[in-house]
């Protein structure tokens, strides 16, 4: 299983750690990647990381501003987003996902969800 947590209330240009917590599985066969759904909105991948070698992937989107990173020996992963804007605004989910689907950040290809944590910017 995976859980979710750090969400928050933050302005715009301001900065939240997400982190997601896994057990339960085996955590260096598997990408850890996070998405996020905006409200009326389908969920979209952000980014992912190979947890046994530490690839990282986002999407243009968010790139320069979030960052990924693994701890393998507390089986975390982290989300760091910087200069955050109001269309960041989303619940934000982790998910597991095989290795071999990182680069696509899709929810189809996603074997455990963890449970949201809301990230709200405002202007």
């Amino acid at each position: 299983q995976l859980q979710a947590s750090g969400g928050g209330v933050v302005q715009a240009g301001g900065s939240l750690r997400l982190s997601c917590a896994a057990s339960g599985f085996a955590f260096e066969e598997y990408a850890i990647g996070w998405f996020r759904q905006a409200p009326g909105k389908v969920r979209e991948g952000v980014t992912s990381i190979d947890t046994s070698d530490g690839a990282t992937y986002y999407r243009s989107s968010v790139k320069g501003r979030f960052t990924i990173s693994s701890d393998n020996a507390k089986n975390t992963v982290y989300l760091v987003m910087n200069s955050l804007k109001p269309e960041d605004t989303a619940v934000y989910y982790c998910g597991a996902l095989r290795r071999r689907w990182r680069l696509t950040l899709s929810i189809n290809r996603v074997d455990y969800w963890g449970k949201g944590t809301q990230v709200t910017v405002s202007s």
